[in-house]
C-alpha cells in the first residue's frame, strides 16, 4: 500500500494566534505531529510505503520542520487554499495531487494529522488506519471522542425566542440517550481513490466510520 500522511498549517490563526507555531513542554508543537508520523512510517515499513508532507504557506513552520525532519516533503499552500474558510478536503486535494504528480504513483489512502494534537498516540494512528483497512465498505475513519453534552439530553436552542431542546426526546437520564461524540480532528484516514473523485468538499459525506480515542 501506499500511504500518503499530510501535516496541514496556514500562517495565520484568528482564534489563537500563530497557533501552529507555539511549543509545548518545551518542544515546537509541530513536532510531535512529525514525530508520530516517521514513528508511523518506521512501524510499518513492511506493509506499505509511507510518504509524509507538511502543506503550509508559512515560510516559519516549514522552516521549523526543515530543521528536524528533513524527510518531509514540503508543499508551498497557494494563496486561494490560505483562507479561514477553505475546506480542509481542499488542502488534502491539493497535497494528493501536487505527491502523485512529483512521485510519479497513485497513493491508496491518505491519512491526515493536525499539528494541535500534541498528546494523540501512535497506536492511535496505526489502530485507526488498521480500522479503515478492515472496513472495506467505508471511506473514511476519523478520530472522535465520548462527548461531554448530549443532544438528546442535556443541549438546548433558542426557538422562537424560547429554549428547547436540541433533539427531541423523553429521556429523564443521560445514559438512556443515545451515545454521541465530539470529532476531536485529530486523525483522519480517507481512500485516495474517494478524495480524487470528491468535488464538494463535505467531509461527512463520505460513508464513514469512527474511532474512538480518549478525551484528552
Amino acid at each position: 500500500k501506499n500511504i500518503l500522511i499530510t501535516i496541514c498549517g496556514r500562517a495565520g490563526s484568528k482564534g489563537f494566534k500563530n497557533k501552529n507555531l507555539k511549543t509545548f513542554l518545551g518542544t515546537p508543537l509541530v513536532y510531535y505531529t512529525a514525530a508520530i508520523a516517521e514513528d508511523f512510517k518506521k512501524r510499518l515499513s513492511e506493509e506499505c510505503e509511507t510518504t509524509i508532507c507538511l502543506n503550509t504557506d508559512s515560510k516559519d513552520l516549514q522552516k521549523l520542520v526543515n530543521d528536524k525532519y528533513k524527510d518531509i516533503e514540503l508543499i508551498d499552500r497557494v494563496e486561494e487554499l490560505g483562507g479561514d474558510k477553505v475546506p480542509k478536503m481542499a488542502v488534502w486535494h491539493n497535497s494528493l495531487d501536487i505527491m502523485e504528480s512529483k512521485f510519479g504513483k497513485k497513493f491508496d489512502y491518505v491519512i491526515d494529522l493536525d499539528i494541535t494534537s500534541p498528546l494523540r498516540q501512535i497506536d492511535d494512528v496505526v489502530n485507526a488506519y488498521k480500522k479503515k483497512i478492515e472496513n472495506k465498505d467505508c471511506q473514511l475513519i476519523y478520530s472522535v471522542c465520548e462527548s461531554r453534552r448530549n443532544p438528546y439530553f442535556n443541549m438546548v436552542k433558542v426557538e422562537n425566542g424560547f429554549a428547547t431542546k436540541f433533539a427531541a426526546s423523553n429521556f429523564t437520564t443521560r445514559q438512556e440517550a443515545p451515545s454521541v461524540y465530539d470529532m476531536n480532528a485529530s486523525i483522519y484516514v480517507i481512500d485516495a481513490d474517494y478524495l480524487r473523485k470528491d468535488k464538494e468538499n463535505m467531509l461527512l459525506n463520505a460513508k464513514s466510520h469512527i474511532y474512538e480515542m480518549h478525551d484528552t
